[in-house]
C-alpha cells in the first residue's frame, strides 16, 4: 500500500516542508502557494520509486538570478533522498489559459545534468528568462491539482488555478499515453499503469492516481489480464522489480488496451 499526504512518515513531510521553504526564501514576496499534485496528493506514493510532485504559483515572471538560485536548491534537494519534479507557474499563465500552458521555471531529474553543466560554465541556455517556455503536461498535472491537489500554503486552489478544458486535459494525457505505448517493456509498471488510467478516463472521465487505476483493472479488464495487473500493482508499491514480466503479457496488455482507446478516441 502506497502513502497520501495524510499517511506518509514525519521524514516525507519534513522534507517537504523544508523544500518550501527553501522555495519562499528565493521568490521572497512573489510567493502565491506552493501545491501538492500526483501520487503524494492522491495516494500510491512509494518512497522507494516515486517523485514528489509540486507546482509553485507566484505574482510575476521571476528574473534570472531567482531561477538560479532555484537550479541550485533543487540540485541540492532534488533525490536527497526523494526525487522532485516542480514548475513554477506566474499569475499571467494561469489568467489567460492557452494549451501548451506557459511555465517560468521547471525541475525535474531529466534536468539535472543540463543545469549542473549550466551553473558551472556559468551559461544561460536552459537557465534565463525567456517566458516562452511550454510544456504539454501541465494541461494535466493542473487538472489533477484542481480536482486532487493539496495547498501546503498559500491562496487556495480554486483561486489560483483555471478550469483546463478537457480537450486540453485529454490532449495532455494522450501525449504520455502515446509515449507509453512505445515504451512498455523499458518501464513496464509506470507504463502499464499510465495506459490504463488514461484508458478509464476515456471510457468514464474518472481522473485516478496510477494505483486506483490498478485497482479498477484489475476487476474492469478481462480475467486473462489479472495476474499481469496484480503484478504491476505489486511492484509499483513494492520492490518495484522489472523482472517479474515477460514481453508476451506486456504486449497483450498493451494492445487490449491500445485497441479499446482508439475506439474512444474515434
Amino acid at each position: 500500500m502506497g502513502y497520501d499526504w495524510k499517511t506518509c512518515p514525519s521524514d516525507i513531510k519534513n522534507f517537504i516542508y523544508n523544500f518550501k521553504e527553501g522555495i519562499k526564501e528565493v521568490v521572497n514576496d512573489n510567493f502565491v502557494g506552493f501545491y501538492l499534485h500526483g501520487s503524494l496528493a492522491m495516494g500510491g506514493f512509494n518512497p522507494k520509486c516515486s517523485d514528489i510532485d509540486v507546482l509553485v504559483v507566484t505574482n510575476k515572471q521571476m528574473i534570472v538570478e531567482q531561477k538560479r538560485n532555484l537550479a541550485y536548491l533543487f540540485l541540492n534537494y532534488s533525490n536527497f533522498p526523494y526525487p522532485v519534479e516542480i514548475s513554477i507557474l506566474n499569475k499571467e499563465h494561469l489568467m489567460d489559459w492557452q494549451h501548451p500552458c506557459l511555465y517560468d521555471f521547471h525541475y525535474s531529474e531529466f534536468w539535472r545534468k543540463q543545469y549542473e553543466d549550466e551553473l558551472m560554465h556559468n551559461t544561460y541556455k536552459y537557465i534565463n528568462e525567456d517566458n516562452c517556455n511550454t510544456d504539454t503536461d501541465l494541461a494535466a498535472h493542473i487538472t489533477i491539482t484542481k480536482h486532487r491537489g493539496i495547498c501546503l500554503e498559500g491562496d487556495p486552489i480554486s483561486e489560483v488555478f483555471p478550469v483546463v478544458p478537457k480537450t486540453d486535459y485529454r490532449s495532455s494525457i494522450i501525449g504520455d499515453y502515446r509515449e507509453c505505448l512505445k515504451n512498455i517493456e523499458k518501464d513496464p509498471i509506470y507504463c502499464s499503469l499510465n495506459l490504463i488510467r488514461v484508458y478509464w478516463y476515456l471510457k468514464e472521465e474518472v481522473i485516478s492516481s496510477k494505483i486506483e487505476a490498478g485497482n479498477w483493472g484489475l476487476t474492469n479488464l478481462p480475467k486473462e489480464l489479472g495476474s499481469t495487473v496484480r503484478k504491476i500493482i505489486e511492484s509499483y508499491v513494492g520492490e518495484n522489480t522489472t523482472d517479474l514480466f515477460n514481453k508476451e503479457e506486456l504486449i497483450f496488455l498493451r494492445n487490449y488496451i491500445s485497441d479499446r482507446v482508439q475506439e474512444l478516441l474515434n
